[in-house]
């Protein structure tokens, strides 16, 4: 992990692509994870423990937001990454990935 604030974009590596992130990227991510990961876990806790069904649900809530809110931060930086990387080399069919992206983002 680099840690200034260079943007390495997308690279194809044979059959699955991957980007090298810095450390503030990375962290930022994995914090949010957790956190959601967290929340998940005290669903469970909620469900073994019977808790009542719209206690759950609002906490069920919470998470599909911590979720919209994560990949609206690595859309963001995908976007400013790999997409302008990819334009910039001529790569245009990352436009077309990009819109398949945003449309299962938006089922």
């Amino acid at each position: 992990m680099e840690e200034n604030n260079t943007i390495h974009c997308c690279c194809s590596t044979g059959k699955f692509k991957h980007r090298d992130r810095n450390s503030k990227e990375y962290k930022s991510l994995i914090t949010r994870l957790n956190r959601i990961e967290g929340q998940i876990r005290g669903i469970r806790n909620m469900v073994e423990s019977d808790r009542y069904c719209v206690d759950i649900l609002t906490q069920v809530t919470a998470v599909q937001s911590a979720l919209n809110s994560f990949n609206k931060l690595l859309l963001s930086q995908h976007i400013k990454s790999c997409v302008v990387h990819d334009i910039r080399e001529g790569k245009d069919e990352v436009v077309d990935e990009l819109v398949c992206t945003l449309q299962k983002l938006m089922k």
